[in-house]
């Protein structure tokens, strides 16, 4: 099964990157859902949680709102302030 590139960035560094199954994040227009062959996207991200579903489970990382990106199974999250402590495995 194809896999995900993910990539959680803040603004003052690089919080975590992996491979995931899939990705959900709150939009300003509503729960965003991301799987691989999803359709190249740029969102708008609100405060709120990020969800990174892969082999070992799922990682969560609070964002204070943000960007996210998806083109070709590649999803980058880019946020202000994050608190990742929910990404360690």
């Amino acid at each position: 099964m194809s896999q995900l590139q993910v990539e959680l960035v803040a603004a003052d560094r690089k919080v975590w990157e992996g491979e995931a199954s899939q990705v959900s994040a709150r939009s300003i227009d509503g729960e965003l859902g991301i799987m691989p062959g999803h359709t190249p996207i740029l969102g708008v991200l609100v405060q709120g949680e990020v969800r990174i579903h892969g082999e070992g489970g799922v990682r969560t990382a609070t964002i204070d709102g943000g960007f996210l990106s998806v083109d070709h199974d590649r999803v980058t999250i880019l946020a202000e302030a994050v608190d990742a402590s929910g990404l360690k495995s």
